[in-house]
C-alpha cells in the first residue's frame, strides 16, 4: 500500500513483499522539510532505567518531579511510548540510527548468554557491543545541516574508536562503553574486583568533595548550551541516573523517609535520585529561557527501558527492565515544541524509539531518504489539535496519521537475562520477540514456541492471555512478525544447548506473573 500525502511518500512496508524490498533498499523518503524555517535546537533528555510511572505526570505520588511535570504540561505526553528493547544499549543504538536491533546487531547488553549454562535451553549468538561506524547517526546527519552537537553523560555504544566523537558529536563529556557509573560521587571512581580503578572519563578535573554526578553533568550541559546559543545545537543529555548503584544525596533521601508507599514505590534513595534528575530538567529548561532560545528549542524527555523491579514499581504494568511485557519497554515521554505542540495535550498513538531519528531530522529539515530507517516521523502527532483515535486528522496530514496508527511495532531480543528476587525462576527473560499492532500485542518465547496475546486497550496489565480465545488474531500477528524477521534478517536462536540440564538448574522460565508487587531494593 502506497500513501502520498503532503508530498511525502509512505509505504506500508509490512503489508507486501514489494513493500519489504523497497524498505530494505532504503528508498522511502519519510521526512517533510522544515528547511525554510529557522532550524530548531534539539535537547534530548534520556534517563536510564526510569519506569513508566516513576514521574508525577504518569501518576506517581511517591516520587516528586515538579519540573518534569511542568514540562509535560507545556508539551505533549505520549501515553503509549515504547523503547524498542528492554535494556540500555540496544535502545540507545536504535535511537541513534533509527533502526531496529537486527539491523545494527546490538540486541542486548553483553553478554547474550547470561546465567548458569545448565539453565539455557538454547545457544545464543553474542551481541554486538559497538555501534558500527558506517551507521549515520542523528548527530552526523545534523552536522550536515550546520548543527553543533554534544553528548553529555552515558554512551554505552563502544569505547575508543566508537565514542560519540567518532559518531558525529563535537563534544563527548563522560561517555564511554560503560553502562553504569562506578560512583555518583566525585571523583566518580571505584576499584574493581581486579584492583583497577574504574573512572568516568573527563570528570576527574574540576570537581570537589561532595559533588554529585547528575549535577555535574547538568553543569557541563548548561555551559555548552550557553557557548552555542547563536547556532543550532543538538544536546544529547543522557543521564546515568537512575541506573544502579542507587546512590543519592543524603539530604534529599531524608525527606522521603517515612513517606507513604505508593503502589510499591517506596525506596527513598531512588526517589532522591529521581528528584536530582528533576532538578536537572528544571535547570536545563531555565537555561533555555536565560539564553533566549526556548521558543526555538524542541525538548524531548524519555527513558531507555523499564524500571528495575527490585527498586521501583511499574504497576499497573506487568514486568520490568529486561522483559517484553510493557513494564519493561513502555516509557514516560514528553515532547515540547513551542508553536507546534499544544500545552497539556496527550497522544495515545503507539510510538517507539526508532521514531526519534526521522522525527528529529524532519524538524531540522534533513533528508534521510537514502538511508534505511525503520522509524516514522511523529511530527504529524505533535501539531495542535491532534485527533483522538478514529477521528479525522488535520488537513494534509491525515494519511501520515493513519500510517502511524496502523503500523506494527516490533521487538526482538534473542538473549538471556538473569532473574532476581521478584522472578520465579532463573530468568527475567529467555529469548523472546513481540509485536504490537493497534491494541493487540503478541509475545513469542523462542525456547518453547509459546505465544501470548493481550488486548492492551482493555488489559493494560497483560493479565488475560487471549491466545486460545483468538487463534485468528494470533496467526495474523505471528505471520506479521515472522515476515518482519525475514525481511530484516533477524537472528532467531534454534540450536539446543548441549549443556542444558533441567535436573541441575531451574527450568522454570520467569514470566513475572501479573499483580506481583516488586520488592524493595
Amino acid at each position: 500500500m502506497v500513501i502520498l500525502a503532503g508530498g511525502i511518500l509512505y509505504v506500508a512496508w509490512y503489508a507486501t513483499d514489494e513493500g519489504w524490498a523497497e524498505r530494505l533498499r532504503g528508498t522511502i523518503p519519510q521526512a517533510a522539510s522544515f528547511s525554510q524555517q529557522v532550524k530548531p535546537n534539539i535537547v534530548f533528555i534520556l534517563i536510564d532505567d526510569m519506569g513508566w510511572r516513576d514521574v508525577g505526570f504518569m501518576g506517581s505520588t511517591y516520587y516528586e518531579t515538579p519540573a518534569i511535570d511542568q514540562l509535560a504540561a507545556q508539551g505533549v505526553v505520549f501515553t503509549n511510548a515504547y523503547a524498542n528493547a528492554p535494556n540500555c544499549a540496544p535502545t540507545r543504538a536504535s535511537l541513534m540510527s533509527g533502526q531496529y536491533t537486527p539491523r545494527h546487531g546490538i540486541y542486548t547488553v553483553a553478554p547474550s548468554a547470561r546465567g548458569d549454562t545448565r539453565d539455557r535451553k538454547l545457544l545464543v549468538e553474542e551481541t554486538e557491543t559497538r555501534l558500527d561506524l558506517e551507521v549515520v547517526t542523528i548527530a552526523e546527519a545534523l552536522k550536515t545541516a550546520g548543527y553543533a552537537t554534544a553528548s553529555v553523560g552515558k554512551w554505552h555504544l563502544g569505547g575508543p574508536g566508537y565514542l560519540p566523537t567518532d559518531q558525529g558529536f563535537d563534544v563527548n563529556i563522560a561517555g564511554n562503553a560503560r553502562g553504569s557509573p562506578p560512583s555518583y560521587y566525585w571523583p566518580y571512581e571505584r576499584e574493581n574486583n581486579l584492583g583497577a580503578v574504574v573512572q568516568i572519563p573527563g570528570l576527574d578535573e574540576g570537581g570537589k568533595e561532595g559533588e554529585y554526578l547528575t549535577d555535574r553533568l547538568t553543569d557541563e550541559a548548561l555551559a555548552w548550551m550557553e557557548q552555542h546559543a547563536e547556532t543550532p545545537f543538538f544536546l544529547y543529555m543522557t543521564h546515568y541516573a537512575v541506573h544502579t548503584p542507587i546512590q543519592a544525596k543524603p539530604q534529599l533521601a531524608q525527606k522521603y523517609h517515612g513517606k507513604a508507599v505508593s503502589n510499591g514505590q517506596r525506596d527513598s534513595d531512588y526517589a532522591a535520585m529521581i528528584e536530582s534528575v528533576d532538578d536537572s530538567v528544571s535547570r536545563i529548561v531555565n537555561k533555555l529561557d536565560e539564553i533566549g532560545v526556548a521558543d526555538n528549542t524542541v525538548v524531548f524527555f524519555f527513558s531507555d527501558n523499564g524500571g528495575v523491579g527490585t527498586i521501583t514499581s511499574m504497576v499497573p504494568l506487568r514486568g520490568m527492565k529486561g522483559m517484553l511485557y510493557d513494564g519493561g519497554v513502555r516509557e514516560p515521554m514528553i515532547v515540547r515544541w513551542p508553536g507546534h505542540t499544544e500545552p497539556g495535550s496527550s497522544v495515545d498513538t503507539p510510538v517507539i524509539s526508532v521514531d526519534f531519528y526521522p522525527t528529529i531530522l524532519e524538524m531540522a529539515g534533513v533528508d534521510h531518504s537514502a538511508r534505511i530507517v525503520d522509524g516514522l516521523s511523529i511530527v504529524p502527532l505533535l501539531s495542535a489539535g491532534v485527533p483522538a483515535r478514529g477521528e479525522p486528522g488535520p488537513s494534509g496530514r491525515a494519511a501520515e496519521l493513519t500510517a502511524l496508527a496502523d503500523r506494527p511495532l516490533f521487538w526482538h531480543f534473542p538473549a538471556y537475562l538473569e532473574g532476581n528476587r521478584n522472578t520465579d525462576g532463573p530468568w527475567r527473560t529467555t529469548p523472546v520477540g513481540a509485536v504490537r499492532q493497534g491494541d493487540y500485542k503478541l509475545i513469542e518465547f523462542f525456547e518453547d514456541g509459546s505465544l501470548e496475546l493481550y488486548d492492551l486497550g482493555t488489559d493494560i496489565g497483560e493479565t488475560n492471555d487471549l491466545a486460545e480465545q483468538m487463534p485468528g488474531k494470533v496467526r495474523e500477528l505471528h505471520n506479521l512478525i515472522i515476515g518482519w524477521r525475514d525481511a530484516v534478517g533477524a537472528y532467531v536462536p534454534t540450536v539446543l544447548n548441549p549443556a542444558y540440564d533441567p535436573t541441575e538448574g531451574s527450568t522454570q522460565t520467569a514470566r513475572f506473573e501479573p499483580g506481583a508487587e516488586p520488592m524493595c531494593r
